[in-house]
């Protein structure tokens, strides 16, 4: 009998796929992750990860699976938290929840459960696991979830041939609704429960104020950058090849303080990313303002009038190739190639079609329709058809 062991998160998703491998016949332990201990930055008094940790017990009691409690905490102050201040500090935003991922669930969290003797890691995400026979050596696909809605392949495009190896993903091919509904009969504590919020297993944290303990605030400005400045009406130069069309494309745009108007003020240029809207505070203006770029250096913002601000779009983004990653490795281009894709820069958005142009330096991603707010430190992830095949940091 294969042993799986389930992360169980104290959540209905990971509650149900627990139950779903049971039924399936395997022998399986529930594992919950405790990931944090400084209640400091936590919202309220209510402690997330306690009454999480409970329901996951009580879940694995009504499934009469063993239960234990693993303490990752330093593990995950190492390699996430300690990863999101710094990128914070270099102006770019992190994503905590796909490095959550890939140094986490599937890695620390795989390893621990590997000596306790497992055969796969399991995960209550909605995404799916295919497999295919190439020159006699099985690959192993990350497809999308059915449910459209909840699809959550892009939070785990970083994850490797290896890890993929291991993994069972028993909701993948269900619905929300539908899961919710298994719990329910099941009579689960977690059926009706919320789906969570957060950074990964922080809780409910306030992001700047979790920024705060590390990154300080310093006044600074908010400039408002007019539709109309120069730097938006050059013409296209000519270009003597693909690459330097790619790169003019993907270039970032340096605003100095005299292309626009101080409109406000701010307490940190780190605490904001590109694309945000809320939290600048500034009035008064006829279309609501949005940041299109931050300079953590002279600690200023630059934001923009509206939606189509044309500071907020742009038609290719760069990818360096130390953070360019393969999940179908075979797939991998070399230097020239290209490969038509389907590609995201966040999760939930629609796929986009794109083209992915291999150089030597990394891959630029151009899209056929501009995209708003890429932004540095995010990933990038492209898909064939409904396969998850390669993602990357933005740089």
């Amino acid at each position: 009998m294969k042993r799986v062991i389930v992360g169980l998160s104290g959540g209905v998703d990971s509650s149900v796929a627990a139950y779903l491998l049971k039924e399936q016949g395997y022998e399986v332990i529930g594992l919950f992750m405790k990931n944090w201990h400084d209640d400091s930055v936590t919202i309220s008094d209510e402690c997330p990860w306690l009454d999480d940790s409970n329901d996951a017990m009580l879940v694995a009691d009504k499934l009469g699976i063993p239960f234990q409690t693993v303490d990752l905490s330093e593990q995950y102050k190492e390699r996430i938290v300690d990863y999101m201040f710094d990128e914070y500090q270099k102006g770019r935003t992190p994503n905590p929840d796909v490095l959550c991922n890939r140094e986490i669930k599937f890695d620390v969290f795989m390893k621990i459960a590997l000596d306790l003797g497992a055969d796969y890691v399991a995960t209550g995400h909605y995404c799916r696991k295919g497999t295919l026979q190439k020159d006699g050596e099985e690959i192993y696909q990350l497809l999308a979830g059915v449910d459209g809605n909840k699809d959550q392949s892009y939070f785990l495009c970083q994850l490797s041939q290896e890890q993929l190896s291991k993994a069972l993903f028993p909701i993948g091919e269900l619905t929300k609704p539908q899961v919710r509904e298994i719990a329910t009969k099941l009579d689960l504590v977690t059926a009706e429960k919320k789906d969570s919020q957060g950074l990964c297993f922080i809780g409910k944290v306030r992001l700047p104020e979790f920024l705060q303990q590390k990154l300080k605030p310093k006044e600074g400005v908010i400039v408002e950058i007019p539709q109309a400045i120069d730097v938006y009406k050059q013409e296209t130069p000519e270009f003597n090849s693909e690459e330097e069309k790619l790169q003019y494309l993907s270039r970032k745009i340096e605003y100095s303080i005299t292309d626009g108007k101080v409109v406000g003020k701010h307490q940190g240029a780190h605490y904001f990313t590109k694309g945000q809207r809320k939290g600048l505070a500034v009035g008064g203006t006829a279309e609501p303002l949005f940041v299109i770029d931050t300079n953590v250096d002279d600690n200023i913002i630059y934001t923009g009038q509206g939606k189509s601000h044309p500071g907020l779009l742009k038609k290719a983004l760069f990818v360096n190739n130390d953070e360019l990653h393969w999940i179908r490795e075979d797939l991998a281009l070399n230097v020239d190639e290209t490969m038509k894709v389907k590609a995201r820069i966040r999760y939930r958005q629609p796929l986009q079609e794109a083209i992915l142009h291999k150089v030597d330096g990394g891959l630029y991603v151009e899209f056929e329709a501009a995209q708003s707010a890429i932004t540095e430190g995010q990933f990038v992830a492209w898909y064939l058809n409904d396969e998850l095949v390669g993602s990357g940091v933005i740089s």
